[in-house]
């Protein structure tokens, strides 16, 4: 199980398969358990990297809320790319790791061979919008702060691998990394010029306009609906998931 030291902040991640590299990051309250169907479909010609953010999984939980942050988040994402040795890569993630994803792009263009944005949202351009998100986030704060373990098992096993220690960290995670601050997500979807796969869940109907949204704005994107999927299309229908998320990969330009 690699750990990587940032600061102090141990990461866990997995590396799989050979070739080239794809990082995918997980939903909150998720862990890397959740890409488990996709362990042999997408190794077969690539290396996958899945890895905990911090408060999730086999990462560690630090006491400072200051340590949870999308900006960390993406410094982790780049940390991990470098003990892996990949300059470049396929950056892609579901719902919350999918918004890491359209941010690591943002920050670290040069970084990014291609996007998987998997049943996610590129935040919000209104500040009223972001308050309403932003205002949920702290009720999942409060909620993981006051049930404390007995809300982290009640967690969908599928999703986490049980492997979550902290309810804290879960809870420091929705403050600062769930939370989000302004839209430089969302004005930066026209600007992207990487292909970019976006995936999401018949089913998954809050997700539904935010995927017609990121398709109409990012030039040349592909979209694929799941039909008999919910929010996590990976997990509901994962040879489906697998085929649309393979046929992407494997018709990309050669590194």
């Amino acid at each position: 199980m690699p750990l990587l030291d940032r600061d102090g902040v141990r990461i866990h991640y997995e590396v799989r398969g050979q070739g080239p590299v794809v990082l995918l990051s997980h939903g909150y309250s998720a862990t890397a358990q959740m890409w488990r169907g996709q362990h042999d479909a997408l190794a077969r010609d690539h290396t996958l990297v899945t890895w905990d953010m911090r408060g999730h999984g086999g990462s560690d939980s630090p006491d400072d809320p200051a340590a949870y942050s999308a900006e960390a988040t993406v410094d982790d994402m780049a940390a991990i790319l470098d003990a892996v040795g990949a300059q470049r890569a396929v950056i892609g993630g579901l719902s919350l790791g999918g918004y890491m994803s359209l941010l690591f792009h943002a920050t670290h263009p040069q970084r990014t061979r291609a996007l998987l944005i998997l049943d996610t949202g590129p935040g919000f351009r209104k500040d009223e919008a972001r308050e309403g998100w932003n205002a949920q986030a702290r009720r999942t704060a409060e909620r993981f702060e006051q049930e404390g373990m007995a809300r982290v098992a009640a967690l969908k096993a599928s999703h986490t691998g049980g492997t979550h220690r902290s309810a804290q960290g879960l809870a420091l995670a929705a403050r600062g990394m769930l939370a989000q601050r302004d839209a430089r997500v969302m004005e930066s979807l026209p600007g992207i010029r990487v292909p970019a796969l976006i995936v999401v869940g018949a089913d998954d109907t809050p997700f539904l306009q935010s995927a017609d949204v990121m398709a109409a704005k990012i030039a040349g994107a592909q979209k694929v609906v799941i039909p008999g999927a919910g929010h996590v299309a990976n997990v509901d229908q994962p040879e489906a998931f697998n085929a649309a998320v393979r046929s992407f990969l494997l018709g990309l330009p050669p590194v």
